[in-house]
């Protein structure tokens, strides 16, 4: 996150890390990343990563992502949902990035929480609703039992008040 947020990149950590940040502890081995898809954004982003040794796993050059129209196409064409990223300087972590946002990013970037996640670096993740709407919305048996845990969690947080 420190390299995205010294390029001044918009994004929102989603996905497992964000259950994490919203806790409950959980194993995951990707940073689900919804990018502000705006193109100077997007390019920021791009040369924030590569720096980081990230690329693409599919045979397309990283600077693609920029382009909007590339995006819809590969949405249409071959149902891509997210851009997986690898790098060998970070094996245990790949960086998938969401091709369409699957909410308003603006309002959820307002929504967002803004959470320390090492001495000095903070990161941006997606609010605890926002969450749960995108974990419902995807439906999978972990993305329903992320939902419960953060529910028991809530709840628990709720009584104890």
């Amino acid at each position: 996150m420190s390299a995205l947020n010294t390029a001044g990149v918009r994004y929102l950590v989603t996905g497992g890390l964000a259950v994490v940040a919203h806790g409950h502890l959980r194993f995951t081995a990707d940073v689900d990343l919804i990018l502000d898809l705006r193109e100077e954004n997007v390019r920021l982003a791009i040369a924030a990563l590569e720096q980081l040794g990230y690329r693409p796993r599919a045979p397309v050059p990283f600077r693609d992502f920029a382009n909007a129209a590339k995006r819809s196409e590969w949405a249409r064409e071959k149902g891509l949902s997210v851009f997986s990223l690898f790098s060998d300087e970070h094996p245990a972590t790949e960086v998938d990035l969401f091709v369409d946002p699957p909410l308003d990013f603006d309002v959820a970037y307002r929504a967002a929480a803004r959470l320390e996640v090492a001495p000095g670096i903070e990161a941006v993740f997606v609010a605890y609703d926002d969450l749960l709407r995108l974990k419902t919305r995807g439906g999978r048996p972990v993305d329903l039992e992320d939902i419960a845990r953060l529910k028991a969690i809530r709840e628990k947080d709720h009584d104890g008040e």
